[in-house]
């Protein structure tokens, strides 16, 4: 079981790889992964290409280019929300301190 599972590892960040270019010129798409998929906000044990997105949007919202799908190129693939994505600046040193 886990030569399959390491297999389907392989498979997916070849897709990863392949794939994240045109993955993230997608709308909402702030980055891609390989990680395990999340139900309710659980964890599961499924391997998957994780597609990270500011905001989940209704199928219905988004342009046909925009979609991601359940499955790509043979690989199973999770949408997870994860919000806006912002750069952090450490706090500047204050030069006047002795």
């Amino acid at each position: 079981m886990d030569a399959d599972r390491d297999e389907l590892i392989q498979r997916i960040q070849a897709v990863k790889q392949a794939r994240e270019e045109e993955l993230l010129a997608k709308a909402n798409v702030v980055g891609v992964g390989v990680g395990l998929r999340q139900r309710r906000n659980e964890r599961l044990d499924e391997p998957a290409l994780i597609v990270l997105v500011s905001k989940k949007v209704p199928r219905t919202q988004l342009a046909e280019a925009d979609f991601v799908p359940d499955m790509l190129d043979g690989v199973p693939v999770d949408v997870q929300e994860i919000g806006f994505v912002r750069s952090h600046q450490a706090p500047l040193k204050d030069s006047g301190s002795t």
